[in-house]
């Protein structure tokens, strides 16, 4: 089965598996686990941040950041197709109290300038605080672009002339800075907190890492044991993140240039609308174009003959590429789906 739905179905390498069974343990709810804190400072080193905490997934990391950042009653500016506002169960609300206005997102996962600055709230009894800047980077409903560094210092103006903070969800960072050709650290220099994720296309098991400043780290850390994220040997995990950091990211330009050919090709099958210029990095969304199937079909379909994918909204798909698949794997693909789209003429 080719799999394409997600790159979280990687699985870990065998690098991964070695240092998991080497790795030196402690418990770290007492922190005392030496792996623990080797993980951990190596992501606030490779952020540019003072401290750096690990958390058992993206959306702990990113409930606990707003968390962190807020107080009950305050509010939270994100983008309407932000991955904390339509994936992460309305955490930040339901957990913490929190009002999230949402903004626009552009083709490009951007948020308007002029749309932030008219969204901070007055200084009036009748309105919540304006606390946060949520940012997504890259970003997963807009074709997986990447936040410019120049962007990310425009909102980080806005943000420090009305005295907020800044958060980026950067769940694929390591894509964005491959893609962009700017290292990590540059990249997230103008946030106050980042996240990102060992386990999509850095394929490790599990986890994701919080940074910032120390004060900042020690409230996720707290949080994070109140929502029942602290973890004893967990150095078996950070020892496959290790490993992950240390040997899967330059191969990220592959998995963008797979995901470039398959846009390509899928632009040229009849019946599918794909723009090869949306796709800057791993994540594919193309569109059903004919009358005679429907989404759920093609899917269907498609399974049946070995290759699995998403269907994100009617008619609308979304392919991720990740080190499970090779280019052999690309052309299969493709030739699965014009034959597929041709038995239907």
């Amino acid at each position: 089965m080719i799999d394409l739905r997600s790159d979280t179905i990687t699985l870990p390498t065998e690098g991964m598996m070695n240092a998991i069974a080497n790795a030196k343990l402690g418990d770290d709810v007492l922190d005392e686990d030496p792996t623990i804190h080797k993980l951990e400072k190596k992501s606030a080193e490779l952020t540019g941040k003072e401290a750096a905490l690990f958390v058992p997934s993206g959306t702990m990391a990113n409930l606990t950041a707003v968390l962190a950042h807020c107080e009950r009653g305050d509010e939270v500016i994100l983008g309407d197709q932000a991955h904390t506002f339509l994936y992460e169960a309305g955490g930040i609300s339901s957990l913490g109290g929190i009002h999230s206005h949402q903004l626009k997102n552009q083709d490009d996962g951007t948020l308007e300038l002029d749309d932030i600055k008219n969204a901070i709230r007055l200084d009036n009894v009748h309105f919540p605080k304006t606390r946060l800047i949520c940012l997504e980077n890259t970003h997963n409903r807009c074709c997986g672009f990447p936040l410019t560094i120049d962007y990310l210092y425009a909102v980080r103006t806005i943000a420090d002339e009305h005295e907020l903070k800044v958060h980026v969800d950067g769940a694929r960072l390591f894509n964005a800075s491959v893609a962009l050709g700017i290292s990590v650290k540059e990249l997230c220099m103008p946030a106050d907190s980042t996240t990102f994720c060992l386990s999509k296309g850095l394929s490790a098991p599990v986890g994701s890492l919080v940074c910032g400043e120390e004060d900042f780290i020690r409230r996720v850390k707290r949080l994070r044991k109140v929502l029942g994220g602290g973890m004893r040997q967990a150095g078996i995990l950070a020892a496959a993140g290790i490993e992950a950091l240390d040997t899967m990211v330059e191969r990220l330009a592959l998995d963008h240039q797979h995901a470039k050919i398959l846009a390509d090709g899928i632009s040229r099958i009849n019946g599918l609308q794909c723009d090869p210029e949306f796709v800057p990095t791993n994540i594919v969304y193309f569109t059903l174009e004919r009358g005679d199937i429907n989404g759920v079909e093609l899917v269907s379909l498609m399974k049946k003959n070995g290759i699995q994918f998403f269907e994100i909204s009617p008619k609308r798909f979304r392919l991720v590429t990740h080190c499970g698949i090779d280019a052999a794997e690309i052309e299969e693909t493709l030739a699965m789906f014009s034959r597929v789209m041709n038995g239907l003429s």
